[in-house]
């Protein structure tokens, strides 16, 4: 149980530092800051956002739910309720990305 506990912790881990290396680069190579709303020039543009959202997805979420929290518009139990889904979202980030590196 405590074994399987931990798993999760890494793979969650693993998945929020995908999530900060995707978001960070893209503010990176852009200029501007990662978000959910995005402009979609043509079909690659589109799956290049699509995976960026997919993967970069806790990292503009929670970044968006503190920032909600600090301007006064979250309550403290909708900031935990944020961090839960982002943990769980970068559960199954993590997953993908930890299976995708065991295949290699």
């Amino acid at each position: 149980m405590l074994g399987e506990l931990f798993v999760a912790g890494f793979i969650a881990a693993s998945g929020f530092v995908t999530a900060g290396v995707f978001g960070s680069f893209y503010h990176l190579v852009t200029g501007e800051p990662a978000r959910f709303f995005g402009e979609m020039n043509g079909p690659v543009s589109g799956l290049v956002l699509l995976i960026m959202w997919l993967f970069a997805g806790p990292f503009i979420f929670m970044r968006n739910a503190i920032q909600n929290y600090y301007r006064e518009m979250f309550s403290p139990k909708m900031l935990a309720a944020a961090g839960g889904l982002a943990t769980m979202w970068s559960i199954c980030s993590g997953t993908i990305v930890l299976g995708i590196i065991l295949v290699l």
